[in-house]
């Protein structure tokens, strides 16, 4: 009896993510309110900012005006990602600079490059450009206006005037080629800067949390919260001229999508952009609703906007999350159970098993997710194998510890009973251990829902996705939206495991109650 009360352990995180499996990779749906990528003849992916995502549904909706099926996969994560989804072909278009292309993409070109020479550059990766879409979206340093005025700084090499500035500074900007380190050097900087979320750091810079952050020159904030955006002096900053990337195969798959990207060229002025960055970020309208208006479109015809509760999204999110912890547990009991019954049953290879699951613990979640993306792509699939590893440790662990905690004297009598090895593991060892068992794959589980909020950065979708929009937007209730719901499944997962515990213990295995 004991093997059945196993697998239907083992079988239950499958049964519970099964109806889930295929939503998981469906994020473009759910995020954009559009068909999965994968029914779709073209997949426009963005980066995690709310311009990029505007131009991301511009593309989309001038796809389907012209007949063409595109799915948009949204928020993706920052450049490298998206850059590397466009090479591998798991998106086929997304919005870039001309500016990142040559200081952060393509290494071997000039960093003052042409059109024309990045264009010829991208053509050997098998990757086309548009013309450019008509505004230059620039980084740039700004500060609240009041403080800008009384410490007397209108440049960027002003600051080095005043080495007690708080500088707080997107995450991605930190590291780039044309970013921090490069501009502290060229102006001779003496402050360090500190990591954050770029929208958030406008909240920061509003309160006063920090003086200096990094901006976009189209960003809708700058005018809303009166910022002084200084003066590249020196000209260290280059053009970030607006393009659309896309793969070169299209021009034969879906020739009109090629011709649709290219009818956007010229369209888009800086102050046109600052708006629609505005009417989002701002005034709260969807990014859909925002590319259908400036395409001449029914507002309709996007998807779904700014805020959008529906039970459908929700549901969307709660397949895909179930599918994500499911899935990744499942597997991860049907490894770590057997490891950690090896690593009781043999010292030294034991040692080498935690040690090795505890190693894989130690590696912070965000990198663990993108590691997996050269292997698995971007989606559920390296989100699924990121969590996979992560259970590994508690379940291994609690397994080795259930079954080294067995008083010798009960393994003693089952061998004087004639036993093997096998029917002890099955008939005595493993009913003795399960209630520790159990407790690990608990613990895996609760890990899990909460870690897997990070797979909507590389497009698995999930309570992550409003998460993640609510901090982009600066809503709260989107966040909580994404929140509140996972907590709820955390405690779910925790009630359920409890009762798993108890039906599957043997009666004579019980706690008593204390009377």
């Amino acid at each position: 009896m004991m093997w059945r009360l196993v697998l239907a352990l083992l079988c239950l995180p499958m049964l519970a993510a099964a109806n889930g499996s295929a939503a998981a990779g469906a994020d473009g749906r759910a995020a954009a309110g559009s068909m999965p990528a994968a029914m779709s003849a073209v997949t426009i992916g963005s980066k995690d900012f709310t311009e990029a995502v505007i131009l991301g549904e511009i593309a989309r909706l001038a796809a389907n005006r012209d007949g063409i099926e595109a799915a948009h996969r949204r928020s993706l994560g920052g450049t490298r990602i998206l850059w590397r989804a466009l090479v591998e072909g798991e998106i086929d278009a997304y919005a870039e600079y001309t500016g990142t292309l040559a200081h952060e993409l393509l290494r071997d070109v000039p960093t003052d490059a042409g059109i024309h020479l990045l264009r010829a550059r991208l053509r050997e990766l098998g990757i086309g450009m548009s013309d450019p879409l008509g505004f230059d979206n620039s980084y740039a340093i700004g500060m609240r206006e009041d403080q800008a005025q009384g410490l007397g700084i209108r440049d960027i090499s002003d600051l080095a005037g005043h080495p007690d500035i708080r500088v707080a500074l997107s995450n991605e900007f930190m590291d780039r080629v044309d970013g921090w380190p490069g501009l502290k050097a060229a102006y001779r900087l003496p402050m360090d800067a500190r990591g954050m979320d770029h929208a958030l750091a406008y909240r920061a810079l509003a309160s006063g949390a920090v003086d200096a952050i990094d901006l976009y020159t189209t960003d809708a904030e700058i005018a809303h919260h009166r910022l002084r955006v200084l003066r590249d002096d020196r000209r260290y900053f280059p053009s970030y001229q607006a393009v659309y990337l896309f793969r070169l195969d299209l021009g034969s798959r879906a020739p009109r999508f090629v011709a649709a990207l290219d009818g956007l060229a010229g369209t888009i002025d800086a102050g046109a952009m600052q708006a629609m960055n505005k009417a989002v970020k701002i005034d709260g309208e969807g990014e859909a609703i925002i590319a259908a208006r400036f395409l001449g479109l029914d507002a309709g015809a996007g998807a779904r906007g700014r805020g959008s509760s529906s039970g459908s999204a929700m549901l969307d999110h709660t397949l895909q999350h179930l599918a994500l912890v499911g899935i990744s547990l499942a597997f991860a009991i049907l490894l770590a159970v057997p490891l950690g019954v090896l690593a009781a049953r043999h010292r030294r290879l034991g040692q080498a098993v935690l040690g090795l699951t505890g190693i894989l613990q130690t590696v912070p979640s965000l990198a663990l997710f993108v590691f997996m993306i050269p292997v698995f792509g971007i989606g559920a699939l390296p989100a699924i194998a990121a969590l996979f590893l992560y259970s590994l440790l508690p379940i291994v662990r609690n397994t080795h510890a259930g079954l080294a905690g067995i008083e010798p004297s009960l393994a003693e009598s089952a061998a004087a009973l004639g036993l093997s090895s096998g029917a002890r593991l099955w008939r005595v060892e493993l009913p003795l251990a399960l209630r520790s068992i159990l407790a690990g794959v608990k613990i895996a589980a609760v890990i899990n829902v909460g870690t897997a909020t990070l797979g909507a950065l590389i497009g698995a979708g999930g309570y992550g996705q409003p998460i993640l929009t609510g901090i982009r937007l600066d809503d709260i209730g989107l966040i909580m939206q994404g929140a509140v719901p996972a907590a709820l499944l955390a405690l779910a997962m925790q009630g359920v495991f409890e009762l798993i515990e108890r039906g599957l213990t043997p009666r004579g295995l019980r706690r008593s109650p204390v009377s």
